[in-house]
């Protein structure tokens, strides 16, 4: 080849090939031809009496996840529940959300998890808008669902609801080692009263989680295919109330395999889970993925640092994905040095940067380097990440198995070369298919290069002559909390519904601790001007909206920029308020 052929770059049209790539992986994989369901099934028959989960010192092995998720499974099909249906899901990480999710998808209809910070206002949505029928909760959740559905015209009410005690799946006795802090402990074994029949509108019947697994129902023959709907998961997206974005076994399948793989898991890896089962990431690394391997979990529904320290060192746990607030979080505790970390292998994570000066104590005190990656609920969490040996620090990674990511411009839609910024687009097997019932949404959201269907991230980066990708800023207005995505469109929507706003422009503010968060800019209505304040707005927010949503910031002002058009112009509000 002459040096001039060598030396010609690649051409836009053609994706920028990675000039590093792990060597121990393949670049694309073969995905099983099955479902999520059979995943467990085959773990349950290979490793029965292993431990799938820990929690707080008891075991669920995988032949008795299997059994109680048949068993859930015959009681929902005896509710009429049928193939493809959807069912609500919201609880905090615990053996019973597990069990939950794979009786619903062995029943051969659809898990739409979510978020257990919701409030009746935003779960309402997930009711009317998913279709569902019925739902799975806490009872600490329960009145939420209540509320909720009572609010709906009839024919969008649940049918059934089904509420479980975390405390059930607690060792009669948790060891010292174990013990969460009181406030935790007593959230664990509370037992709040479950919603009364008036409360519960229409022909809601609730029932109890014990007497659906011990009903005695045998599920049908499983029929669900690869490409069927698996689960439902709502995210916001750019405007509007949130939208369910539709995954198939297939879709998950794909990360599901490659997670382990790409972060040198096994079945006897142990890991901690701890980010939320019903985000993205915590359902992927927490439920599918070791499921798939058939690992184990020491589950932590609720983020302790010094029980964290201590669960492992108990367990030796050896993968940890995370948000880096979370180590930064554990690093300040006075006992860190005293937490046997050694057993530690890989630790990864996304959601916010990893500050450099984390970075480098956890090399030089462990040995470990932390390894980003980057994915969106539309790509079942990773579509790039860091490779372990070999991450780049405030990096998105490289594109995983099978995808092909590139950077174009936002307006022309033409790619652009390495080192400048536009919008990331994705094409790869873990995409999702679509938007629940939002065909316009849709056909925005894909746009098509070189014969493939590219997913339009919203966000803006670029690509470096390796094919690392780093994120720039982004297209949407999303804020970043800690690793939770906050949409400022539907923190306006829920504001506008306090009695107190006019108006209201939600934009991301500097957060030493948390990155960024939440900043309302408010218009007060006029009976409410003189005798109002930042907190009253922030008390109604806390009753009408999941926490990490409630501004902690508010502002008044008599007016917001506004545009010839008469849109709001948050970008001049984020220009002259978000430092503040």
């Amino acid at each position: 080849m002459s040096s001039e052929a060598a030396s010609t770059p690649t051409p836009p049209s053609t994706p920028a090939p990675t000039a590093y790539w792990p060597a121990r992986l393949p670049r694309q994989l073969v995905v099983p031809e099955t479902t999520l369901w059979f995943n467990l099934e085959a773990s349950a028959r290979r490793y029965p009496r292993k431990a799938a989960y820990r929690f707080f010192g008891r075991a669920l092995s995988y032949a008795e996840l299997h059994r109680q998720a048949e068993a859930l499974a015959g009681w929902l099909q005896a509710r009429g529940l049928q193939r493809g249906d959807r069912v609500l899901l919201f609880m905090q990480n615990s053996p019973q959300f597990v069990v939950a999710f794979y009786g619903v998808l062995r029943a051969d209809a659809v898990v739409v998890p979510v978020n257990a910070m919701n409030r009746a206002d935003e779960f309402g949505h997930c009711i009317a808008d998913s279709g569902a029928r019925v739902a799975i909760t806490s009872a600490d959740l329960a009145a939420i669902v209540a509320e909720a559905d009572a609010r709906l015209p009839a024919g969008k009410r649940l049918q059934h609801l089904l509420v479980t005690r975390l405390a059930e799946a607690l060792p009669d006795e948790i060891a010292p080692e174990e013990m969460p802090a009181p406030a935790l402990l007593d959230w664990l074994r509370a037992d709040p009263p479950l919603p009364s029949a008036s409360a519960l509108a229409g022909a809601v019947t609730l029932t109890r989680w014990r007497d659906a697994l011990d009903s005695g129902h045998a599920p049908g023959p499983a029929r669900a295919e690869p490409d069927d709907l698996a689960l439902l998961p709502y995210t916001s997206g750019t405007t509007g109330a949130p939208k369910g974005c539709m995954h198939s076994h297939r879709t998950l399948m794909s990360n599901a395999v490659g997670g382990g793989l790409w972060g040198q898991a096994s079945a006897e890896s142990v890991s901690l889970g701890v980010v939320p089962m019903f985000h993205i990431t915590g359902l992927m690394y927490g439920v599918l993925g070791s499921v798939y391997l058939g690992s184990t979990v020491v589950v932590l529904p609720r983020w302790d640092r010094e029980l964290a320290g201590r669960l492992i060192s108990r367990h030796r746990v050896t993968h940890w994905t995370c948000i880096p607030t979370m180590i930064i979080d554990l690093f300040a505790s006075p006992n860190y040095k005293r937490f046997d970390l050694s057993s530690l292998r890989y630790l990864s994570g996304g959601g916010a940067a990893m500050p450099q000066a984390v970075a480098e104590r956890l090399r030089a005190e462990f040995g470990l380097s932390f390894a980003e990656g980057y994915g969106l609920t539309e790509t079942a969490a990773p579509s790039h990440g860091n490779p372990p040996e070999r991450a780049k620090l405030q990096c998105l990674g490289i594109p995983i198995f099978g995808v092909d990511s590139r950077v174009i411009d936002p307006d022309t839609l033409a790619e652009l070369p390495p080192g400048e910024t536009g919008e990331i687009v994705t094409h790869g097997p873990m995409v999702f298919k679509g938007y629940w019932g939002h065909e316009a949404a849709t056909a925005a959201a894909f746009i098509e290069m070189d014969g493939k269907r590219f997913f339009r991230t919203g966000d803006l980066g670029r690509r470096d002559e390796e094919g690392y990708f780093f994120i720039t800023d982004r297209l949407k207005r999303m804020i970043n909390a800690s690793g939770f995505k906050v949409w400022p469109s539907e923190v306006e929507l829920l504001l506008f519904k306090c009695p107190l706003v006019q108006e209201a422009c939600v934009i991301a503010t500097r957060d030493a601790y948390r990155g960024e968060s939440v900043k309302a800019v408010v218009v007060l209505r006029p009976e409410a001007r003189g005798h109002t304040g930042a907190e009253d707005i922030m008390a109604w927010a806390r009753a009408h909206m999941a926490a990490y949503k409630v501004p902690r910031q508010v502002v008044f002002v008599d007016a917001l920029p506004k545009s010839g058009a008469g849109k709001v112009m948050w970008r001049a509000l984020q220009d002259s308020q978000g430092s503040s």
